[in-house]
């Protein structure tokens, strides 16, 4: 379970950030730090609480998600990355998750020098070449925003690596829906994260109010659900 309440996490991060693309306006808008604060709840049971923040130092970024389900389980992700000519340039990435006493661990980083990335998943790790434009599961909703507000069409695809391959992953415009969360009820737009499995869905409803912020966001496995939705943000807002 620890493994699969890491992963739920990341791919929130990442459809929030497709979504976000698909509504900004053409015209150039900077990057802006960020926090949020979420209820996460399993099979329709609240457990417990998550953060997203997105934080600047110079030119140095850090995008950090992190979640926690009472004392049994909790998971973190870190993504840093660098930003110029409206492109993200990832540079590291960190995952940790803890369920009871297990603990799964999961490090990548990005080598454009020597055209490689080398990643790690507790003892098991890859090396494999490292692509133009590629991206974490975090930063990737960072660069889909940007291309959006520089007037760039969304791309067919963007390029994720993972801790063995790099993989392209593709997001659904379906609409707009009112939701209602703790923190008020927000118009937003409706995506979906494609899986290769059709008994898995992802969805994801970003707030244009709120910078595009994901006020809420489903997983279903076929067997579990996972869900996120929004309790506070400090930050930008439209």
């Amino acid at each position: 379970m620890a493994q699969t309440f890491a992963k739920v996490l990341a791919i929130t991060a990442l459809s929030s950030s497709a979504v976000l693309a698909m509504s900004f306006s053409s015209h150039a808008m900077a990057m802006a730090p960020f926090q949020a604060g979420y209820q996460f709840s399993y099979n329709n049971k609240n457990l417990g609480s998550a953060t997203r923040s997105l934080t600047q130092q110079g030119n140095n970024w850090t995008d950090k998600f992190a979640a926690k389900a009472g004392g049994i389980a909790s998971a973190t992700e870190t993504s840093q990355f660098n930003f110029a000519d409206n492109k993200i340039n990832s540079q590291k990435f960190s995952r940790s998750s803890k369920l009871l006493v297990h603990t799964d661990t999961m490090n990548i980083n990005f080598n454009p020098s020597n055209k490689s990335i080398s990643t790690q998943k507790d003892d098991d790790k890859h090396s494999f070449t490292w692509q133009a434009g590629v991206l974490d599961e975090l930063n990737a909703e960072l660069q889909l925003r940007e291309d959006l507000k520089n007037g760039n069409a969304l791309k067919s695809h963007y390029l994720i690596a993972d801790h063995n391959s790099v993989e392209q992953r593709r997001f659904i415009k379906q609409g707009t829906e009112n939701i209602k969360t703790n923190y008020g009820t927000f118009s937003t737009i409706k995506v979906t994260l494609q899986h290769s499995k059709p008994e898995r869905t992802t969805v994801f409803w970003l707030a244009p109010k709120l910078d595009y912020l994901p006020v809420k966001v489903t997983h279903n496995d076929g067997k579990s659900s996972y869900g996120l939705l929004l309790t506070s943000y400090s930050g930008k807002t439209n």
